[in-house]
């Protein structure tokens, strides 16, 4: 059971918009019905089993945080049946494209939570966790605005705690700034490891990426991803 002053400890303040254009109908719908059901409660303690929070059989759970329309979500849950997945993403609009997917799809094995990712990770049990994705997120490029980026020293923290040992943190940005951010950062803290050893690594996404909106974008604008890839040390 996740102790009390977990739950109360503070969180940062979630930047960036709640809502976008009106849904339409199809979205309005799959959100009406399907987040109630989908979303964690997190008024309740976490369960001591996480992975009885999906009805089928659970060997691996994985938090993916800013899911955007869902395409990555949808398609390692889709390929991962085995696995639970977490989706946070606090905008309507997203959460909704996302739900309608999951409608036609059938999927069982994705939760959701519509706010604030530190949360969902502050509600979590310890070393519970088998991987983190944090993909293209808002990169807040004015420098005044670096305090905002999601990669901090206490968001490394929560990361440390929840994850299992030899867990995995991914991140990927087109933006060179960030991706130097979180390299400095990861550095700088005692319990993760840059698993890269050649260009290679970094360069090259993970075996089964589906690709997203996000990243055609900035290869047809002309900017380099990087994907980096964390272990949390034992």
């Amino acid at each position: 059971m996740t102790e009390p002053t977990r739950r109360s400890r503070a969180t940062e303040a979630f930047y960036g918009r709640r809502r976008g254009k009106s849904l339409k109908s199809a979205q309005a719908d799959a959100l009406t019905r399907r987040l109630p059901e989908l979303k964690l409660d997190l008024s309740l303690p976490a369960p001591r089993d996480i992975k009885s929070l999906w009805p089928g059989r659970v060997e691996e759970v994985r938090l993916e945080i800013g899911f955007g329309g869902g395409e990555h979500l949808l398609h390692r849950a889709a390929s991962n049946p085995q696995t639970g997945f977490i989706g946070v993403e606090p905008f309507v609009n997203s959460m909704a494209k996302m739900l309608t997917s999951l409608d036609a799809d059938g999927l069982t094995n994705i939760r959701v939570y519509d706010d604030d990712a530190t949360q969902v990770l502050d509600w979590l049990p310890d070393a519970v966790l088998d991987r983190i994705d944090l993909l293209y997120p808002d990169p807040w490029p004015k420098m005044k605005h670096w305090k905002r980026r999601f990669v901090s020293t206490v968001n490394l923290d929560r990361f440390a705690r929840v994850l299992k040992p030899g867990g995995r943190f991914c991140f990927a940005s087109d933006i060179d700034t960030y991706v130097n951010w979180t390299l400095t950062h990861i550095a700088a803290h005692p319990e993760f490891e840059w698993t890269a050893k050649t260009a290679r690594d970094w360069r090259e996404p993970w075996s089964g990426w589906p690709g997203t909106r996000y990243e055609a974008k900035a290869i047809r604008e002309g900017r380099t991803p990087a994907y980096l890839e964390f272990v949390r040390l034992s």
